[in-house]
Parts: structure tokens; C-alpha cells; sequence
């Protein structure tokens, strides 16, 4: 039934697109509070609790994702209604473009506060110290990790695991944004939130990079300085996944990244990623449009990549079967 997984995928993209997130109950904020409810009541500053906190919360997201696909095996177009709602719940596409392209405006107008305003939106700075190219370079930053972790990431574990794998993912993600910081709180608390979300990432960050380089021309961007800034600055990052997409649209879009990054439980000295020069509006609404082309083509890849994972299944068991037969007939 895995045409049923691919054409879902892609009508989950489409409503994405066309509807953004849900406006009222949307799953991933009610799955927020449950997490939070339970951080309140199992809270220890040590690993141990954090790995349990963990385990419940993606455990029952996989748990209701399997759920949905045995309700998908009826027929080809349950799976693929099951899906399709799934991928447009947990998809953040069309939002982290709005919030981009509001951003964008801002800058370019020289509304500096309510460029400030809505960085939180996209990201986890503090943005009361950033100027306008500091907000620009954070928005490409947040723009760029969150295209793969919001995007490409989520696709690739529905085309892999179909539903299972969208909300499984989801639960990992949602909370390495809640616990998964380095903050005195979460140090410990949130360290298996935070390793599991980069062992989720990192095939789909890695596939991100690689289409940054592929979609460049497309919004102008140079596909040579995404492929080369990505394989020499990534791994100067301090995470193994951000670094990776953060690299490769510096050198798509020809500006300089990293540097000085300041959080709400302290600051960081990043190193720098790309060699062009600093980001301003126009590269915010460059980064928009090539996370748009990014995400589109990761649909379709998606969907091909689902068709093929069931034809795979699906040849498996007659090896086996002929193998078993000649084994008799010896």
C-alpha cells in the first residue's frame, strides 16, 4: 500500500502549502502541553528522568501513529488519507515562510522592533541586542536549520516509516525545541531529547544540504558555493545537523554565517560559515523562496522514495519463498 503512503504524502505537502498549520487545536501544540504537564510532574535534574520524560512521549506518538496505519491497511486510499493528514499536521513549511517573509518585510522597511518582535517566531535568540543585519542573520540561520527540521526531515521518515515515522519524528523534535537546550535546567534533563533529535537528523540534514546545492540557480543562488561551503564549514558547527544546512545556504546565497549568537540562558561564539558577505532582507527573502523550491522537490523525492521502500517489501518475501523452495526440492 505504499502508493497509497506516496499519494498522501504529497496531498499532506499540498495542504501545507495551500492551508499552513491548523489555525485552532493544532495536535503538535496539544502534544506540547501534554509534555509539559508531564515535565512538571517527573522532573529531576538528571539524565535518567529525561530518558523516561522522553521514551513515554515519542513511544505514545509512534504508538498513535501505528494506530493510524493499521487503520490505513484497509484500503489504498485510507493510507492515503491517514497520511495526508498527518504530513500536512506535522509539516511546517508554509509557517516558516510566512514568518520569514515577515521578517523580510520588516527589515526592509527599517521596522527594527517589529523585526525583533518576531524573531521568537522563528527562532530561540534573544533579540533585544541584534541589529538589522544580526536579525537577518539569525533569520537565514533559523530559515536554513528549519527548512530540514521542519520539512525535509518529517518527509523522509513518512516516506521510510509512513505515518509511525511523521508523528514519531514530530515527537522528537517538538521536544528537543522544549527541553533540549543548554541551559542550567535542561543540561541533563533534556540530553536524550536533544541526541535522539540529532540522530533523527542526520540522514534527512545531510539530504537538505545536498538539495540546497541542487535549488540554488533556482532563486539565483550559486549551486558550487552551496556543494563547497557545506563540505568545509559544516563540521565547524558545534551541531552535527544544523551546521550542515546552515553551510550550505551561506554558500548558496553567497553570505557570511555564524559568529556571535545570543540565547536566553547565555551566549555562544559560532564559527563562521561561508566567506560572502553579511545577510540582509533581501537574502531573508531569497532564503524564503529557497526553502520553498527545497520543499517541493523533497515532496516529490519523498513520495518516489515511498513507492520504492513498497516495492522493496513487496519483492522480499518471494526471494525468500524461492529459496525456501529450492531448499526443499535439494
Amino acid at each position: 500500500m505504499n502508493a497509497g503512503r506516496a499519494v498522501g504524502l504529497l496531498l499532506g505537502v499540498a495542504a501545507d502549502a495551500a492551508f499552513g498549520d491548523p489555525r485552532r487545536g493544532h495536535p503538535v501544540a496539544g502534544f506540547g502541553r501534554v509534555a509539559g504537564a508531564l515535565e512538571r510532574r517527573i522532573y529531576r535534574d538528571r539524565r535518567s528522568s529525561g530518558v523516561v520524560f522522553t521514551g513515554v512521549l515519542v513511544g505514545g506518538g509512534v504508538a498513535v501513529g501505528l494506530a493510524a496505519r493499521r487503520l490505513g491497511r484497509l484500503s489504498p486510499v485510507a493510507e492515503a488519507a491517514t497520511t495526508a493528514l498527518a504530513t500536512w499536521v506535522v509539516l511546517g513549511g508554509a509557517s516558516l515562510a510566512e514568518e520569514g517573509t515577515t521578517m523580510a518585510r520588516a527589515l526592509d522597511s527599517g521596522e527594527l522592533a517589529e523585526a525583533r518582535e518576531s524573531l521568537p517566531r522563528l527562532c530561540g535568540r534573544h533579540p533585544g541586542s541584534l541589529d538589522g543585519p544580526g536579525l537577518a542573520r539569525a533569520s537565514v540561520e533559523s530559515i536554513a536549520e528549519n527548512t530540514s527540521d521542519a520539512v525535509v526531515a518529517p518527509l523522509f521518515w513518512g516516506a521510510v516509516a509512513g505515518v509511525p515515522g511523521l508523528l514519531g519524528y514530530r515527537a522528537i523534535n517538538t521536544l528537543d525545541a522544549m527541553v533540549g537546550h543548554r541551559s542550567p535546567r535542561y543540561r541533563q534533563f533534556g540530553w536524550a531529547s536533544a541526541r535522539l533529535d540529532d540522530l533523527a537528523n542526520l540522514v534527512p540534514s545531510r539530504a537538505t544540504a545536498m538539495l540546497t546545492s541542487l535549488c540554488a540557480p533556482v532563486v539565483g543562488g550559486s549551486a558550487q558555493g552551496a556543494w563547497r561551503t557545506w563540505r568545509r564549514d559544516a563540521t565547524a558547527h558545534p551541531s552535527p545537523n544544523a551546521g550542515q544546512v546552515e553551510a550550505a545556504f551561506a554558500g548558496a546565497l553567497e553570505v557570511r554565517l555564524g559568529g556571535r549568537t545570543v540565547y536566553h540562558h547565555g551566549a555562544e561564539e559560532r564559527p563562521m560559515l561561508g566567506d560572502g558577505r553579511t545577510p540582509d532582507a533581501g537574502d531573508v527573502t531569497r532564503g524564503v523562496e529557497l526553502s520553498r523550491v527545497i520543499g517541493a522537490v523533497a515532496g516529490v523525492l519523498s513520495a518516489a522514495t515511498a513507492v520504492a521502500v513498497g516495492q522493496g517489501l513487496r519483492r522480499r518475501p518471494r526471494r525468500r519463498g524461492a529459496l525456501r523452495r529450492g531448499g526443499t526440492q535439494r
